[in-house]
């Protein structure tokens, strides 16, 4: 059984926004889940463990990702070599709005006036240790939505904080992962479950704006 709350995703989709930019997570009052996918090596270790360790490189940039069907796109549905290990890493929210707020586009972003020119960009990304980007969302079989769906880099200290301190909490999702699989490609038949998620804002309006949540 997967630890957290589940939705026929036929059902879920109903409430989601269809296009722009937004941040779809399952979070609560005071935390929000991020997923990611490793080699049994590493996925295993976090999941017993409760950090990352072990085969786990800090010398990496590592990507997070709060919407669950991005993670599921992007490893296969757990099948990605290396990526077999599907985890949901339970953050405080405050330490992941904090992510948001050091987050630097990944490439140059024209035309949203934060940026004078590439070389004032590209300080700014060599100051900080959080990259963002906002990338085609992606329905169960791996078609691209309108939506857009966002994931974050972390090396150097957000890293280190991030892998050894601030998870609350790393839930090894890929039994359910397995068990859902099947049913991907006829989620419309509504037998595909799905992690909740809504629209996440930060409680700082300012960071929504910064980020280029719509």
């Amino acid at each position: 059984m997967v630890s957290l709350p589940t939705v026929s995703y036929r059902e879920q989709i109903k409430i989601w926004p269809q296009s722009g930019k937004h941040i779809l997570a399952h979070y609560d009052a005071e935390t929000i889940v991020v997923y990611q996918a490793y080699s049994p090596a590493i996925g295993k270790f976090a999941a017993r463990r409760g950090y990352f360790g072990g085969d786990f490189k800090y010398s990496r940039m590592s990507w997070i990702k709060p919407n669950f069907l991005w993670m599921m796109y992007r490893s296969a549905w757990g099948t990605l070599q290396g990526q077999e290990v599907v985890l949901g890493i339970r953050l405080r929210k405050s330490f992941f709005d904090a992510l948001l707020d050091q987050a630097v586009a990944s490439s140059f972003p024209r035309g949203d006036g934060r940026f004078k020119d590439q070389t004032e960009w590209q300080q700014a990304v060599q100051q900080s240790d959080v990259r963002i980007q906002w990338d085609p969302d992606h329905d169960p079989t791996g078609k691209k939505c309108e939506r857009r769906a966002v994931q974050l880099g972390l090396r150097g200290a957000a890293l280190e904080n991030y892998g050894k301190r601030e998870a609350l909490e790393i839930i090894d999702l890929s039994e359910f992962v397995a068990e859902q699989r099947p049913f991907a490609a006829s989620w419309d038949q509504g037998e595909l479950q799905t992690p909740v998620e809504q629209v996440y804002v930060p409680e700082d309006p300012q960071i929504g704006l910064k980020v280029g949540i719509d």
